[in-house]
């Protein structure tokens, strides 16, 4: 007679009375175990099951959290909750973090992977399209968006535009840097493209440098470290005070403070000095940036402007190879020739700056001066400037101190590219070297306190960089 299987008798159990249970019992004793864990499973079951949830009620709860659940035949399952759009309550610790919320641009701004493309020479929209598989009707559409832009069309060499595309690759946004402050980001949502104009983070850092002259300005500048715009800066706030090409010295010192702008945490450029500390010959000159209500400009601690009615000189670093001489011998006619002016030497194109506000007189060429310029300033005062290679202003026109009139050259009766400039008072020959030049008007006595209070830090940190400085100097100064 075959035996009936266990899971047999357990099922057929389901069908007997209670004596022909026990019955069974005896004749199965191991039966009796399994039946008695059975039913203890079930009872634990019932005391975690609550009359008003259901297994399937709890399961679905479960799974909304994303945790491990068990499912029918033993197996464990992990499940991500659905990515939706619906707000999602933040525990209250989170809120009360430090760090600031970010604003709708700047999160999709950061979400995206934008692919920098260089554009190089002969490069447009059109091209850098095609070579992307990106349509030609995408290009004319983002293009006549609107005038933000229309300035596509107009790509520069060595600049850098950015795409970003969706998960099946085809375009999605376009940024492009619009401004130094802000970015043009342009957008394909659907069939609808959208643009708009998301700020930069533009943030001033302000830096120190400090120099002894070794040789000229120019390399003592860049040995402290300050960019070649930093240095020209610098000249041109001393300028009316120190002729850079004959006044400097060896052992002359300097301080500057300036400001350097980053922009999205990464340097961009220099920006304006702050203030700054030359001592020239023993003399010691000072200079801070202050907005008088008619623009920033600078002054010395006094209040009297560096700005003067004139500059000292009318070019840059150039060196002098002729002084103001009555009784110079000509180079080319061999003759003595009075030598009313100075002579710098500059290699053709040097640009040649007007030394002060006034009216040009003369622009024309002849044969001993070649290109010259010549213009009437007020106080009867008129400067002229000789041997231009080309001249950039005409007989009438007003111009500015500091504005370009023309670029130095070799034209007229010279032996060499250089710019010779005259300063004539009523009439007379003067040396523009030393000639007394007409101040400007200096701040008011309330003025001079605010530029006081306003740099009184200022003013404690170039003196403390210049003491430390002092013994250097003196030490280059002997020579040593």
């Amino acid at each position: 007679m075959r035996r009936r299987s266990h899971k047999g008798l357990l099922v057929s159990a389901t069908r007997r009375t209670l004596p022909e249970h026990l019955r069974l019992l005896r004749a199965y004793p191991r039966l009796s175990l399994l039946g008695i864990g059975m039913l203890i499973i079930g009872l634990t079951l019932g005391i975690f099951l609550d009359s008003d949830d259901t297994v399937n009620d709890r399961s679905a709860s479960i799974l909304q959290h994303g945790q491990q659940v068990a499912l029918p035949g033993g197996t464990i399952t992990q499940v991500e909750p659905p990515q939706t759009e619906q707000a999602v309550a933040v525990p209250a610790v989170a809120r009360q973090t430090n760090t600031p919320a970010l604003q709708p641009e700047e999160a999709v701004h950061g979400l995206r992977d934008w692919q920098p493309v260089t554009v190089n020479s002969g490069d447009n929209l059109g091209a850098i399209f095609k070579q992307r598989a990106l349509s030609a009707s995408l290009v004319h559409n983002i293009i006549n968006l609107n005038e933000d832009t229309q300035r596509l069309t107009r790509l520069k060499v060595g600049e850098i535009i950015e795409i970003d595309y969706d998960d099946d690759g085809q375009f999605s946004a376009l940024r492009r840097s619009n401004t130094e402050q802000d970015w043009l980001i342009i957008e394909q949502t659907g069939e609808q493209l959208s643009s708009r104009l998301v700020p930069r983070e533009i943030t001033t850092k302000q830096r120190e440098a400090n120099g002894v002259i070794t040789g000229n300005l120019f390399a003592s500048g860049k040995q402290a470290g300050l960019r070649d715009a930093l240095i020209m800066q610098l000249a041109r706030i001393f300028g009316w005070d120190i002729d850079f090409a004959l006044d400097i010295r060896r052992g002359d010192r300097f301080v500057v403070i300036y400001e350097e702008i980053w922009r999205d945490g990464e340097y961009l450029r220099d920006g304006e000095i702050v203030a700054a500390n030359f001592v020239n010959r023993g003399e010691t000159f000072q200079a801070l940036r202050y907005d008088a209500g008619n623009g920033t400009d600078y002054f010395a601690p006094d209040g009297s402007p560096m700005r003067k009615a004139f500059l000292r000189t009318p070019l840059d670093f150039a060196q002098v190879t002729s002084n103001f001489n009555p009784r110079r011998m000509h180079p080319v006619l061999r003759q003595v020739r009075p030598h009313n002016g100075v002579d710098y030497r500059a290699p053709t194109g040097t640009p040649v700056y007007a030394t002060g506000d006034g009216t040009v007189i003369e622009s024309a060429r002849n044969r001993p001066n070649g290109n010259y310029v010549f213009i009437r300033h007020t106080n009867d005062i008129v400067t002229k400037y000789l041997h231009f290679s080309r001249r950039t202003v005409n007989k009438g026109q007003r111009v500015k101190q500091g504005q370009i009139i023309g670029y130095s050259g070799a034209t007229g009766l010279v032996t060499a590219p250089h710019l010779h400039y005259e300063f004539v008072v009523g009439g007379v020959h003067r040396n523009p070297r030393t000639v007394d030049l007409p101040e400007a008007n200096p701040l008011s006595t309330e003025q001079t306190d605010k530029l006081l209070a306003q740099h009184q830090n200022t003013l404690a940190v170039l003196a403390e960089l210049d003491a430390g400085q002092q013994a250097i100097a003196s030490s280059i100064a002997a020579g040593q």
